[in-house]
């Protein structure tokens, strides 16, 4: 168990030396790397305020549970620049649980946030709450000791290099403001001595975007930032990315506690707990946090999917493929009925047809009968398909009962 007497942590001016008091209940530090709560993100229209406290709660748990001294939270806090209040809330309450764990906590802004509203009241928080969000500061580092001496933690914000250029001239990509930022990072180091930790907010060389989510690779501006980048330290706490991911032993990506995506949907859910001994990263061992509703994709004809239906797959959040050739009329409401969280119905013809170039205007003009008429409105409201023969036939006799009405009109 923790001893009675914490360790002390301050923010040390750039170049000056660090009085700090180390935890002498073990010889090393543990640090919990986690990043993209996403607070306030919704899931194909449904909040995910209630499931992300839940999860949140349990990460709180395994800080207690295993005696971490940092939490790191590696950028993209909340999901938008203007949250409501309900994640103002959220986050308060999710701060104060973990700093009553007795773990210093460190906090990044990511692209997602305002660094304005995120950083407003970083000088009221209580100690053990630290919310870096100042570009300015990314040489002035956290400073926590344990019994092999400090270890410096350096906290890089989400950069826009607009914003900088006339404070470091000549950046103009993502890459070249946050390797500005590391040199500054190093620099400081190399002056202070001891262990390094740095977190920042970006997508690095490497990574496998997770579909329809990190846009390629340029999510939000983001370019890509190499490894060697991120050199100098002992270990790197990035954030961005959905999904867990490894680029280097000391390199690392947590991603969400949550999913927010289908693509997301095999992608585990945790943080990283990280060890260092007195010569800097000694273990790193993933701790899996539970997923509220598991998220499931099912492809295949409408009427099997129904068929196919499953207890499991009924408590599920659930995204159909269905793959007939002629669209459902109402799809989402009738899946919905043996899936009730369904959230997401695409129509994927197993059979892609050519697009001719046409747009239907022009197949309407080009029509030369009511038959050739119809068929131009069915091949566009049913994804190329047009009429069976059954259905030529019976507009067929149909067209020839109402012209038999006109003549005898």
């Amino acid at each position: 168990m923790r001893a009675a007497a914490p360790h002390r942590t301050e923010r040390a001016p750039a170049g000056l030396p660090v009085d700090v008091a180390g935890s002498a209940y073990r010889g090393g530090m543990r640090i919990l790397h986690t990043s993209d709560w996403h607070i306030g993100r919704t899931f194909h229209g449904h909040s995910t305020l209630d499931a992300l406290r839940g999860v949140l709660e349990s990460l709180t748990a395994q800080v207690r549970d295993h005696d971490v001294d940092v939490v790191i939270v590696a950028g993209d806090v909340f999901d938008s620049a203007t949250p409501a209040a309900g994640c103002y809330t959220l986050l308060s309450d999710t701060l104060r649980s973990l700093a009553e764990t007795g773990a210093q906590v460190i906090v990044t802004s990511g692209n997602h946030d305002s660094a304005a509203r995120l950083g407003f009241q970083a000088g009221l928080l209580r100690d053990g709450i630290h919310v870096l969000t100042d570009p300015a500061g990314v040489d002035r580092p956290i400073t926590v000791a344990d019994a092999h001496g400090p270890v410096h933690f350096y906290g890089i914000p989400y950069l826009e290099p607009a914003l900088l250029r006339s404070v470091w001239p000549g950046v103009r990509s993502q890459a070249q403001v946050v390797g500005r930022a590391m040199d500054l990072v190093r620099a400081d180091h190399a002056e202070r001595g001891g262990r390094a930790v740095a977190i920042a907010h970006c997508f690095a060389a490497g990574v496998e975007p997770t579909p329809h989510l990190e846009r390629d690779i340029q999510q939000g501006g983001l370019d890509v930032v190499p490894l060697s980048t991120f050199a100098g330290v002992d270990y790197m706490a990035l954030g961005h990315i959905h999904g867990r991911q490894q680029l280097a032993p000391h390199i690392r990506y947590a991603g969400a506690p949550l999913h927010y995506s289908f693509g997301e949907g095999d992608k585990p859910r945790g943080s990283w707990l990280v060890e260092l001994d007195a010569a800097g990263l000694a273990d790193v061992t993933w701790l899996a946090l539970p997923v509220p509703r598991r998220l499931v994709t099912l492809r295949g004809p409408f009427a099997e999917v129904l068929a196919a239906a499953t207890a499991d797959d009924a408590a599920a959040w659930v995204s159909v493929e269905y793959t007939d050739d002629v669209p459902e009329r109402d799809p989402l409401r009738r899946l919905q009925e043996r899936f009730p969280f369904c959230a997401k119905v695409v129509h994927l013809p197993a059979v892609q047809r050519q697009d001719d170039g046409r747009s239907y205007a022009q197949r309407v003009r080009a029509a030369r009968s009511d038959v050739e008429l119809v068929e131009a409105f069915l091949a566009h409201v049913r994804a190329g398909e047009g009429m069976t023969d059954a259905e030529r036939d019976v507009l067929r006799e149909v067209l020839d009962e109402r012209a038999r009405v006109e003549v005898l009109a």
